[in-house]
């Protein structure tokens, strides 16, 4: 159990740090993440509404207190990595390693801590 509890911290950080990097980014460097966009053909105007997204989905994982919120919360992220992944690859900048990181990492956050933190309705 002590290894489970451990490995689920680990993966856990892990994933919210990188997306509080991300979402720090999009604060500070905007203009920069708006040209990104742009230049992949997305709206530039949903950088800061995800940037905002990435933190409450972080503070929702890392709270756990409300079970179907922390379930969107966790399906919220996986989403936002599946298409930073793609759009990185397709982009073909070279960048994908930290959404590769995460969707490795967030579903071990994710299984371990049903198991580690129990939520209940």
């Amino acid at each position: 159990m002590k290894v489970q509890k451990i490995s689920y911290w680990i993966a856990t950080v892990i994933t919210c740090g990188i997306f509080i990097f991300s979402a720090q980014m999009y604060f500070i460097n905007t203009a920069m993440v708006e040209s990104y966009f742009e230049a992949l053909q997305y709206p530039s105007y949903i950088v800061i509404p995800l940037a905002i997204a990435k933190v409450l989905g972080i503070a929702m994982v890392l709270w756990r207190g409300i079970p179907w919120l922390t379930e969107w919360a966790y399906a919220g992220l996986f989403f936002d990595a599946v298409l930073a992944f793609a759009a990185h690859t397709h982009a073909a900048d070279g960048e994908y390693l930290f959404s590769l990181i995460v969707l490795i990492f967030l579903p071990i956050s994710y299984f371990l801590g049903k198991r580690i933190r129990p939520m209940y309705d």
